[in-house]
């Protein structure tokens, strides 16, 4: 495999991970799953997917892409790894159709943030009492 299809390989993981992250945290908090209240993944998972979003409204080229067109020379991936999920992973759409999926995503994913909220960071400690 070369660096430019582990690249695509990492690129298709993160966007399993922004896309099953919030369906699987949905389908944990109705079967009392509790990692899906885990602040370590839900903020890493927002912070993921509010950068895409961010991204697609300045217009900017994702790091990774332009990496891996990078270490490609400008070609196109031909092994089979390669071609498999740049054929997942890449679909043709106006931007904009891009962009409102972004937004969306990240807007489902602060709505979920606040009900189905991720345990307190000071689980267990009492609070102070005052004097």
């Amino acid at each position: 495999m070369s660096a430019a299809d582990a690249l695509l390989v990492l690129h298709f993981a993160i966007v399993v991970f922004i896309v099953g992250g919030l369906i699987l945290t949905w389908i944990g908090a109705v079967l009392g799953w509790g990692w899906v209240r885990n602040p370590w993944f839900r903020y890493v998972h927002l912070g993921a997917i509010a950068f895409v979003a961010l991204e697609a409204v300045i217009g900017m080229t994702c790091p990774l892409t332009a990496m891996e067109d990078l270490l490609r020379g400008g070609a196109r991936a031909e092994s089979f790894v390669g071609r498999w999920v740049r054929y997942f992973l890449y679909y043709r759409a106006p931007e904009w159709v891009f962009t409102a999926l972004y937004l969306a995503w990240t807007a489902a994913t602060l709505v979920t943030l606040r009900l189905v909220p991720p345990r307190s960071r000071t689980r267990g400690a009492t609070p102070a009492s005052s004097a």
